[in-house]
């Protein structure tokens, strides 16, 4: 687990974050929503603001020459990356779901703007019906709870994968987990446990809903999911595995400081983006500059992220 060599402050992403973040005007935190249209879909992409993430965890074995090149051609100031956060709201007949709920202010104050953008995009949280994860990492389950306690989304349904919830919620996380990911785990348990009683296990090959299926897109987490909405050539929501719409593309054999099973993250990565290239599938990803819509063009052995917005 490449995780254990970076420090706990690394990984939450505080080295910088709260610096960064007091330099960024409030308009640029949640962008406006986009909406299209992808086969019985409507996809709105709401904005959680974003997550600072260090250089060297973006990029952390390349020379500092060519990692300080990439991040030049990247929102990181600093050597920061300023990672936004894409949350897909789809509409579906009596449907309303949201893949990935963000941090909701708990992980970083760059974070928790969904709320904010669901009410301008006139949607009550009363009214979400599903819920579904695509893993459990802190920026996008931690808005779970409300302050006190309650659940965000009371009347949704839960959809998560059952090797990612069987991963977080390990009794035994303090012993069998690096430290880096202690506060994570406690995150994810608290959490995955406030919605034990309305959850819905998914595997890959399931469907959420008829016309969303579930893709395996492990390495990121143990359990990390993808969703293939049906409709023309096909659409997949790809959450993290493909973290950036630079680096990810351009060298989907480079590590991710953030995968728990880096070798695992490469193959998929380059999986999935293969075959968005040669059937031409959309992709939406989360950490990619808003809305984060578009198509991945085959360059050599690497690809080119093509904006679709």
């Amino acid at each position: 687990m490449d995780l254990d060599r970076f420090t706990r402050r690394q990984v939450l992403g505080t080295a910088g974050g709260l610096a960064v973040s007091t330099l960024m005007p409030k308009a640029a935190l949640a962008a406006p929503a986009y909406t299209f249209s992808h086969g019985e879909f409507e996809i709105t992409v709401l904005s959680d603001g974003f997550i600072s993430v260090p250089g060297e965890i973006l990029v952390p074995d390349v020379p500092a020459e060519e990692r300080a090149a990439i991040l030049d051609r990247i929102d990181a100031p600093g050597g920061v990356v300023r990672a936004k956060t894409n949350i897909p709201l789809l509409r579906k007949g009596n449907d309303l779901i949201l893949v990935d709920i963000g941090g909701g202010h708990k992980y970083q104050p760059s974070d928790g703007h969904l709320a904010e953008d669901l009410q301008n995009a006139g949607i009550d949280p009363t009214a979400i019906t599903k819920v579904v994860f695509t893993h459990a990492h802190p920026d996008h389950i931690w808005a779970t709870l409300v302050e006190g306690g309650g659940l965000r989304y009371p009347n949704a349904s839960y959809h998560v994968g059952a090797s990612e919830w069987n991963f977080w919620m390990d009794p035994d996380y303090l012993t069998n987990m690096p430290d880096a990911l202690h506060e994570f785990a406690k995150g994810a348990q608290r959490d995955l446990n406030a919605i034990k009683d309305r959850v819905v296990m998914l595997k890959p090959g399931d469907d959420v809903i008829t016309g969303m299926s579930v893709l395996d897109s492990a390495g990121h987490t143990p359990g990390h999911l993808s969703f293939e909405l049906a409709g023309a050539e096909g659409m997949v929501i790809t959450a993290d595995v493909a973290n950036n719409q630079i680096v990810s593309f351009e060298h989907p054999d480079w590590k991710f400081g953030y995968d728990t099973l880096p070798e695992l993250a490469i193959s998929n990565r380059f999986k999935l983006l293969d075959r968005a290239a040669t059937d031409k599938v959309k992709l939406l990803g989360y950490h990619w500059e808003y809305p984060g819509v578009g198509y991945a063009n085959r360059t050599g052995n690497a690809f080119r992220f093509v904006d679709a917005s």
